[in-house]
C-alpha cells in the first residue's frame, strides 16, 4: 500500500523545520513534495532558557516562514512542526517547553544533534559534530545513536563560541593580574570592561551563553593575526573539538559532517586525521527538523 493510500490527503500536508539554537532560531516550511515555501529567523532558543523567551523566538521565525509562503498565522495549525533544539538532551527542559500549549498540528522535539544527524545522513551510518554557541558530537551506527559531549558551556561544550569567550575572559584576567603576558587581544577585551575587573565580573554573572559566544569571532580574528593569546584559544579549542570526533569514528562512524556557526573557520584547526573524515552533509540541520516531522506522521523520511 502507498503512502498516498494511507495518507489520503498527504500532498497537502505542510511540514515546518525548526532550528533552535543558543543565538537564534531558523525555520523553515515546506510541503509534502519537498518545495521550499519559506524561511525565517528568531532569537535564542536554547530550551534551558526562560520558555516563554523561547517560544517567542520559535513563533517570531515561524511568522516570518508563513509570510514568505503566503499563509497567516491561523495557518500554524495545518502544520506539523519538529525541531531540533539545544538543550533539548535535559529532560527537564523539554518538559518546561511542552508546558506552553503549541499551536501546531503536531510538535516533534528533539535535540539539535539528533536532526542534524538526520539532516547529514537522511539516518544512515556516520557522525556529526556541531561548532556553535554550544558544541555536541552525536552518531548513529546500525541503528545504535551515541551522545559525546553537548552538556552545556559551563562542564562541557569544548571547543564551543561560549567556552572559547569563557575561557578568553578567564585568560584576560591572567593578563590584568600579572599572571600572564598581555597581548593585543587581552587588551582589546580588558579595554571594553574600562580594565576594571569587577565591571567584567558583573557582566559574567549575567551572561548567557550567546554573550560568550560573541567573542569566538574575535578570538578567531586575531588567532589569523598572530595574537599569542587567540592562537592558544583556538588550539586548545581545536584540541578539545578533535577528541570529540574521535570519540565518534571510535565508536565506528565511517565519516563526520560538520554544521554550527564556527565549524568552518574552525575546520582547518582540527587534527589531520579527523579532517580526513570530514564529508559534506546532504542537507541541513533545518531540513532534519522536517524529517522528524514527517517521520512522525507518516512512519518514513521520504
Amino acid at each position: 500500500m502507498s503512502d498516498l493510500e494511507i495518507h489520503p490527503r498527504m500532498t497537502d500536508l505542510l511540514f515546518l523545520g525548526i532550528d533552535g539554537g543558543g543565538t537564534k532560531c531558523r525555520a523553515r516550511l515546506r510541503n509534502a513534495q519537498g518545495d521550499l515555501l519559506g524561511e525565517g529567523t528568531g532569537g535564542p532558543s536554547n530550551i534551558r532558557l526562560d520558555p516563554d523567551l523561547v517560544w517567542n523566538s520559535i513563533l517570531t521565525a515561524c511568522r516570518e516562514a508563513l509570510s514568505q509562503a503566503g499563509l497567516q498565522e491561523n495557518d500554524l495549525g495545518r502544520i506539523h512542526a519538529g525541531m531540533g533544539a539545544a538543550g533539548a538532551g535535559q529532560t527537564s527542559a523539554v518538559e518546561r517547553l511542552l508546558a506552553r500549549s503549541h499551536p501546531f498540528a503536531s510538535f516533534e522535539i528533539d535535540t539539535d544533534a539528533h536532526t542534524a544527524w538526520l539532516g547529514a545522513f537522511n539516518g544512515g551510518d556516520g557522525a556529526i559534530l556541531i561548532v556553535g554557541t554550544g558544541s555536541c558530537g552525536y552518531g548513529g551506527v546500525s541503528g545504535q545513536c551515541h551522545y559525546v559531549g553537548g552538556w552545556g558551556y559551563e562542564v562541557s561544550d569544548e571547543g564551543s563560541g561560549a567556552a572559547i569567550g569563557r575561557e578568553l575572559l578567564r585568560r584576560c584576567i591572567w593578563a590584568h593580574d600579572g599572571r600572564a603576558p598581555s597581548t593585543p587581544l587581552s587588551d582589546v577585551v580588558l579595554a571594553e570592561f574600562k580594565n576594571d575587573l569587577e565591571i567584567l565580573v558583573d557582566w559574567v554573572g549575567k551572561a548567557r551563553p550567546s554573550d560568550f559566544g560573541r567573542y569566538a569571532p574575535l578570538v578567531l580574528d586575531y588567532a589569523e593575526r598572530r595574537d599569542p593569546l587567540a592562537i592558544d584559544l583556538v588550539a586548545d579549542a581545536a584540541a578539545g573539538l578533535g577528541l570529540i570526533a574521535t570519540r565518534l569514528l571510535d565508536l565506528g562512524a565511517p565519516a563526520i559532517c560538520l554544521f554550527g556557526g564556527l565549524a568552518e573557520p574552525m575546520r582547518r584547526w582540527l587534527p589531520p586525521p579527523v579532517q580526513r573524515t570530514i564529508v559534506a552533509p546532504m542537507a541541513d540541520a533545518v531540513d532534519g527538523a522536517i524529517l522528524l516531522a514527517r517521520m512522525a506522521v507518516t512512519g518514513r523520511p521520504t
